[in-house]
C-alpha cells in the first residue's frame, strides 16, 4: 500500500457516512495529499469510485483485505 498522509476508519458505517467522513476528512488537507480510508460497508466500493469522478479528486487504490475497503484518495 502506498504512502498517506492521514488515515480514516469507517468501519461499521453505511452509506453515505463513509463518503461523508472522507468529504469532510479530504477539506481539511492539502492538494496533493492523500487520503487512506478503511471501510466495512461493500457499497462503498461503488461509492468511492463515483465520489473521485464527481469531485476530481484521484481514487489511486481500491481493494478489499479480509472484508475491510482499503481506499487510497489523492486531493485533487
Amino acid at each position: 500500500m502506498a504512502d498517506f498522509n492521514q488515515e480514516l476508519d469507517a468501519s461499521g458505517l453505511n452509506c453515505p457516512l463513509p463518503i461523508l467522513r472522507a468529504k469532510k476528512t479530504l477539506n481539511g488537507m492539502e492538494a496533493g495529499e492523500v487520503l487512506h480510508v478503511i471501510a466495512t460497508d461493500p457499497g462503498s466500493v461503488k461509492d468511492f469510485d463515483a465520489f473521485s469522478k464527481q469531485t476530481g479528486n484521484e481514487l489511486m487504490e481500491s481493494k478489499e483485505d479480509g472484508g475491510k475497503f482499503h481506499f487510497m484518495i489523492k486531493k485533487n
